[in-house]
Order: structure tokens, then C-alpha cells, then sequence
């Protein structure tokens, strides 16, 4: 029988709720706590299409067992723990997140960002916009790669030496899941000087105000999916139509019956402390 919530702690940090959804584990932090925290390691932002991938996708699962922090970011996600009894204090959305932590950091001159991830030319404008915002270059680095880039080793190569070369400490990567968060995990250890890595899909399109975000109200009541279905109908509609197996696998959750798969995932091993970005060892490298 798999534990349905559990208290977990950093040193400095103290202790706080996890709550297990399927097979991952969701912090139980408001976005202040997450913010707090996040001096290292990989955010993920789980979302009902990222639980559909969860159940298929080794490496993917792989990636969210490293992961230092796991967010709310649906309120689906954040509902069905409500419905089966293992109750999160808020929806913790990315993109709530990296603006608070931009923010967060404005007048540190330690912490210096990458943005990776949109169309070409996207980046470079959330960049510009964020700067501005901050009142200071606190994004060094920008750059929006190929769609293939994750499977061109010389492309990826390239980009990383980018980011190496920028100075960044933290890596904001929207390509989208799972490809976000398996390239951050495989080559993680190929970037020292990044600290913090953030999967956070559509949040790089968000910042360059190149993408409008739902209105508040359907923010709130969990109506999202339906501006974005609205707005971006060839780019949504795939990803909804087959998350709705999601609600099944609540219920069976919820009765005791759901089975995680049977490769390595984050509810299927024992929580570790997060590797350092120059210890990792990459999924495609372990025996």
C-alpha cells in the first residue's frame, strides 16, 4: 500500500506535508515557501497531462523522482487532493512562480536567469521585459532552439555552452513536457554554474507578453483549459482530449485500487537528497 502523505525537510528549511497524487508527490507550499526554498535542484509543475505522461514515460518519471520541488499547477491537481482527503494549502502555478521569484531576487546580483524555450525571438523579448520590470540584467541569457533540438546533440551542445557561458544560476526551460524535463535532468551535470532549473512549459511566452494569459476569474475556478482550448486550439486540444483518463485514475486512487507502473517513479522509491548539479548523473547514463 503506497503512503498518501508524508513530511519531508530540508536543512535550513524545516518540515513540511507532501501529498502523493498517482505516482508523484506534490509539496504543500504556497509560492512564498516554494520561493524560500528554491536554492537548488529541479522545480517540475505538475499538471493533469503530466500525470498521463507519469503513467508511460520512464525517463520522465525518472526526472520527477530528482526533482527538489513539485508544484500545484492546475487546479485539477489541486481539487482532486482536496477530493480524496489529502488536502494542499494552493494551486502553485509556474507561472505565479518565476515571476515571484524574479521578483524575489531583484536586488541580487547573485542570482542571474536563463530563458529557454519559446518560438525564435520570444525569449529574447521576455528578457528584455523581465529586465526592465526588475531594474536590472537579471536575465543574462536567452534563446529559443529548434523544435528537435532535444534529440540534436551538436544543437544541444551549442546551447549549452550558451548557458555556461552567460553565467546563469537558475534555467528557466519552457519547451514543453516531458521533453523540459527530461533535457534538464539528462544534462543537468553538464551545467555547474546553474543552481535551479524550472520546468515551467507556456510561462517564457507568458513573460514576453507574447501569449495572454486566462482572465483571473477563470484562473480561479479552474476554467483555464478553456481559454487556452479557446485561443490555441491546434496547440491544446491533443494534450485535453487525452487527459481525461485523469479523472478515472483519481478515483482510483481514491478507492485504493491505482497501480503505479512498474519503472522507477517518484512513489515507487525512497526520497533522497537532491544531487548537485555537478554530481548528477544523467538517466540515460545509470545502470
Amino acid at each position: 500500500m503506497m503512503e498518501t502523505t508524508r513530511t519531508t525537510s530540508r536543512p535550513g528549511f524545516g518540515s513540511w506535508k507532501q501529498s502523493r497524487l498517482l505516482n508523484a508527490w506534490v509539496d504543500a507550499l504556497t509560492i512564498p515557501e516554494i520561493i524560500e526554498r528554491l536554492d537548488e535542484g529541479m522545480l517540475f509543475t505538475l499538471n493533469p497531462d503530466h500525470l498521463y505522461h507519469l503513467q508511460r514515460n520512464p525517463d520522465f518519471a525518472a526526472a520527477y523522482a530528482d526533482a527538489v520541488m513539485v508544484s500545484s499547477d492546475s487546479k485539477y491537481v489541486f481539487w482532486a487532493l482536496g477530493a480524496i482527503g489529502r488536502n494542499i494549502k494552493c494551486k502553485t502555478s509556474g507561472s505565479d512562480i518565476v515571476p515571484a521569484y524574479y521578483m524575489h531576487h531583484a536586488d541580487n546580483p547573485d542570482v542571474k536567469i536563463f530563458f529557454l524555450g519559446a518560438k525564435p525571438g520570444i525569449a529574447q523579448m521576455a528578457l528584455e521585459r523581465v529586465n526592465g520590470i526588475v531594474g536590472r540584467d537579471i536575465v543574462v541569457g536567452a534563446h529559443g532552439p529548434s523544435f528537435n533540438f532535444v534529440n540534436d546533440e551538436a544543437e544541444s551542445a551549442k546551447v549549452i555552452e550558451m548557458i555556461n557561458a552567460s553565467g546563469a544560476t537558475c534555467l528557466i526551460v519552457g519547451l514543453g513536457a516531458p521533453k523540459q524535463e527530461v533535457w534538464m535532468h539528462r544534462n543537468r551535470h553538464l551545467m555547474p554554474g546553474v543552481k535551479v532549473y524550472m520546468g515551467v512549459g507556456a510561462v517564457i511566452d507568458y513573460e514576453a507578453d507574447a501569449v495572454k494569459r486566462a482572465p483571473g476569474w477563470m484562473n480561479r475556478n479552474g476554467l483555464e483549459w478553456v481559454y487556452r482550448m479557446v485561443t490555441e486550439p491546434k496547440r491544446y486540444w491533443r494534450r485535453y482530449a487525452r487527459t481525461m483518463e485523469f479523472f478515472w485514475l483519481v478515483l482510483f486512487d481514491r478507492l485504493g485500487v491505482y497501480k503505479a507502473p512498474s519503472f522507477r517513479s517518484p512513489a515507487t522509491i525512497e526520497r533522497k537528497e537532491p544531487a548537485t548539479a555537478a554530481a548528477a548523473v544523467p538517466a540515460h547514463e545509470q545502470a
